[in-house]
């Protein structure tokens, strides 16, 4: 695969990704700041507000405000930074997202378009998507889907970039998910800190802001301007396709609990002057926090191996041959629910 074919495969993955629990990239710390002060009675807080109207306080917040900040994750031994720009008027949102690690990117969303350009490659994929969610997505599958695999647990007060925060647990109640702790500021209930937790409460991932300023002047003009500047850009477009499993000739024969379908589509990637790649099927599915993706394209030797699995942080994969077809199944779950989707996925034709 040529180095400019690779990195429109990366964006692809990445854009893909996007609906999973959190492009989460999260441990950024040897968590830097100091441990959390418990409050007098957290327990009588959190029934205060159930866990759907925490999650729907905090999924309002990404929306409503309009920030600038500094923004850190930590995956196993990878740590990456980049400055976020977010505005919006209650109607329209703007974001640019500007990497300061790593290879050059800038990510700019106005609504559900966005726009990511590697100047290396002098490259833009244009994208549409629901989400580009720092944070997860909170309520993607239902409120009941969260109440029943979830359980919400106060766990005290904390100061996250200077600014005082609740801090909430999510525990699963099975295997088949990991849990969280979020940090949600105060006055804002703005997600500012997401742990991604194991089933020992060992911190996987952590996402947090180092530095942020609540209700920044920032001109939705201006990004908006910047985001259009593609003038001496290859464009690459991929091309999305909504697709219904079935009639695509895939089931899954055994359902992974608390998992529901969310959307199913053909995704292929179109750049000037590149050829045409056969589509791949991506099949999501989503429990309200975690997410899974399924990617089933043709089985090519050049370019697939060996039925694999590996991790980074909280992100697990798994690749594996159907017969004349090969899956990627891909999420921020324990290997045990790749696994899961994995063994019910079944051709039906």
């Amino acid at each position: 695969m040529t180095t400019r074919a690779a990195l429109v495969g990366r964006a692809v993955l990445r854009g893909a990704a996007a609906c999973l629990l959190l492009p989460c990239w999260t441990s950024v710390a040897a968590q830097t700041g100091s441990a959390p002060m418990t409050v007098a009675a957290p327990e009588a807080r959190a029934a205060e507000r159930g866990v759907n109207e925490w999650l729907a306080r905090m999924q309002e917040a990404s929306r409503r405000r309009a920030y600038v900040g500094t923004f850190v994750v930590t995956a196993g031994a990878n740590l990456s930074s980049a400055r976020i720009w977010h505005v919006c008027d209650g109607v329209q949102q703007v974001e640019r997202v500007e990497s300061l690690t790593g290879a050059p990117r800038s990510t700019f969303r106005h609504n559900d378009q966005v726009l990511t350009f590697l100047p290396d490659a002098r490259l833009v994929v244009a994208e549409k998507r629901e989400s580009l969610a720092l944070f997860p997505n909170f309520l993607q599958a239902g409120e009941a889907s969260i109440a029943r695999f979830y359980q919400l647990k106060a766990a005290g007060t904390g100061r996250v970039a200077g600014l005082e925060a609740d801090i909430l647990q999510l525990q699963p109640k099975d295997n088949l998910r990991f849990g969280y702790q979020v940090w949600s500021e105060k006055s804002t209930g703005l997600v500012v800190k997401l742990q991604t937790l194991d089933g020992a409460g060992q911190v996987l991932e952590q996402a947090a802001f180092s530095e942020l300023r609540l209700d920044a002047p920032v001109s939705m003009t201006e990004l908006t301007r910047m985001m259009g500047r593609t003038e001496g850009y290859q464009l690459a477009r991929p091309e999305l396709v909504k697709a219904v499993a079935a009639v695509e000739g895939w089931v899954l024969k055994t359902d992974v609990p608390g998992f529901k379908p969310q959307s199913c589509q053909k995704r292929t990637m179109a750049a000037s002057g590149a050829a045409r790649q056969a589509p791949t099927l991506q099949w999501i599915f989503s429990d309200g926090l975690a997410s899974v993706s399924l990617f089933i394209e043709l089985f090519d030797p050049r370019r697939h191996g060996q039925s694999a699995s590996y991790a980074m942080g909280a992100t697990h994969t798994l690749t594996r041959r159907i017969g004349d077809w090969w899956l990627t199944a891909v999420g921020e779950v324990p290997p045990q629910a790749l696994l899961a989707f994995a063994q019910g996925l079944e051709r039906n034709r």
